[in-house]
């Protein structure tokens, strides 16, 4: 089976989580003034901007690595749904993040932990989902090997480093957060074709 279905499906998982986002960006309810209440509502800002570029990074990483696969199997049918399953569920940590993200202490620690470490476990899918396809370059288009090789070697740094990110989060909330920033920096970066 060539992939288009597969891509179609996927597009619209990317589009819909993209787009959930923003349902959480509220302005605060009062009776301080509109301006107080716009710059009152920077965590959620921040929170939007951060996933926004993730998932649109993902989504854009998805699609060039859909033109290395020449053909789908059931396993990367299955490891592509695991992908999707955590990309639909990121604005809900992304929400969480959002509103303890200005409390400071304890509940801002735990909501940057499980903010990060969502990213931690969707990078995991995203590896298997390339692993699926690209072990012994089974699923691979002739003649991308190389360029399949050169992603092989950049989706190393994701799980590790979101997991760097992860534990930071306890210590510190910032750079935590820079860490996830500096990640989408990354992967926004144009590939080498060719290897």
């Amino acid at each position: 089976m060539d992939t288009g279905r597969l891509e179609t499906f996927s597009d619209g998982v990317f589009a819909i989580a993209i787009t959930l986002l923003i349902l959480d960006v509220r302005l605060p309810s009062g009776h301080a003034s509109l301006t107080h209440r716009l710059a009152d509502t920077w965590p959620g800002y921040v929170g939007y901007v951060i996933s926004f570029l993730i998932i649109g990074i993902m989504w854009a990483n998805h699609h060039g690595i859909f033109r290395l696969i020449a053909r789908t199997s059931h396993g990367l049918v299955v490891a592509n749904l695991l992908l999707l399953l955590c990309v639909a569920f990121i604005p809900f940590p992304t929400a969480v993040l959002a509103e303890n993200l200005r409390a400071g202490g304890h509940d801002q620690r735990v909501a940057a932990v499980f903010y990060s470490g969502v990213f931690t476990v969707t990078a995991a899918f995203y590896n298997l989902l390339w692993t699926t396809a690209a072990r012994g370059n089974r699923l691979i288009a002739p003649g991308s090997e190389a360029a399949a090789a050169e992603v092989t070697r950049r989706f190393r740094y994701g799980i590790p480093r979101y997991l760097l990110a992860t534990v930071v989060a306890v210590v510190s909330v910032p750079a935590s957060l820079a860490i996830d920033g500096a990640l989408a920096l990354f992967y926004i970066l144009p590939q080498r074709e060719g290897g």
